[in-house]
């Protein structure tokens, strides 16, 4: 195989596996169909192996285009950006920022963020990557992680904290059903699954509820919250998230938890995506949007309490 690809081919191999067919790709990029299939065919011919397997209804990815994918999406984001960088300045902060998160986070903060870019950056894309699994972003899995818990790792950088407290939450109406002397004991619990056990509310109450049973359990957030909202029992939110209008009809219970933990959320990104100005643009934005809801500490502040 000759080792130096060329950088126009590997386009042209990223545009067709995006789009699944050769004549979608064609058109996106204002090439004929012929054209496209013949660089194809030349790029498949150096490195020995076709890239694509043809169907009558578009093409799918061969082993080796599955082995080459990453990477040349990867250098196609390269020079998305590099053509960003030198664009005039109103015109850089364009393209797409994957933003991964838990799903409760994903839900009540990235929604109501997404607003923000959309205003402050319209040329911008948010795309949020909801997931309880812990994406790589060396790997270029995300570009921005918001996590639950501090991932170190060679190249990741710490660029934001923010810091909410937990209350019990419920429907009016289940509130209404309470005793005044109602105590965490006494409550219908809705928490993760037991697959999902780890996570820090499943953890704490355990803790303090001896022999805990919840009323509900999944290992959606979506479906608990909905729980929550018809009336089921009670769940654990932070006051960081209660802004969002899907959590409006839920009320603060006066049932004390027996220690104020906090939750916390880390913003991370690597620092080989850093200084790019489509994610700087959505760094900053998070920044204020996290100072505009709790506790938060920026970069300066945790280098400073470092």
């Amino acid at each position: 195989m000759n080792s130096k690809l060329n950088w126009e081919d590997i386009r042209l191999f990223v545009a067709v596996a995006e789009l699944g067919s050769f004549s979608a790709a064609a058109r996106h990029l204002g090439l004929g169909q012929p054209t496209l299939s013949r660089r194809i065919a030349e790029l498949e011919g150096q490195l020995g192996e076709p890239l694509f397997v043809r169907k009558p209804q578009g093409c799918e990815l061969a082993p080796a285009g599955e082995r080459l994918l990453p990477a040349a999406a990867q250098m196609a984001q390269w020079a998305r950006d590099a053509e960003v960088s030198l664009a005039r300045p109103a015109e850089r902060v364009a393209g797409k920022v994957r933003v991964t998160a838990p799903p409760g986070i994903a839900l009540t903060l990235l929604t109501q963020f997404a607003s923000q870019i959309k205003a402050r950056f319209p040329a911008l894309t948010l795309e949020v990557l909801s997931t309880t699994t812990t994406l790589d972003l060396s790997r270029g899995e995300a570009d921005i992680a918001l996590r639950t818990h501090e991932v170190i790792e060679p190249g990741l950088m710490t660029l934001g904290k923010l810091r909410s407290k937990p209350g019990l939450y419920a429907s009016a109406d289940y509130a209404a059903s309470l005793s005044a002397a109602a105590t965490i004991g006494d409550l219908d619990l809705i928490c993760w699954s037991d697959d999902q056990g780890h996570f820090q509310v499943n953890r704490e109450l355990n803790r303090m509820v001896p022999g805990f049973k919840p009323v509900f359990s999944s290992d959606d957030f979506n479906v608990q919250l909905a729980a929550c909202v018809q009336g089921l029992g009670a769940m654990v939110l932070f006051d960081g998230i209660m802004g969002h209008p899907m959590l409006k009809s839920l009320v603060l219970l006066p049932v004390p938890l027996d220690r104020e933990y906090l939750g916390e959320v880390f913003i991370q990104v690597h620092r080989r995506l850093y200084g790019l100005p489509r994610i700087m643009a959505v760094l900053a934005a998070l920044d204020d949007f996290g100072r505009s809801i709790g506790e938060y500490q920026g970069v300066d502040e945790l280098l400073a309490a470092d």
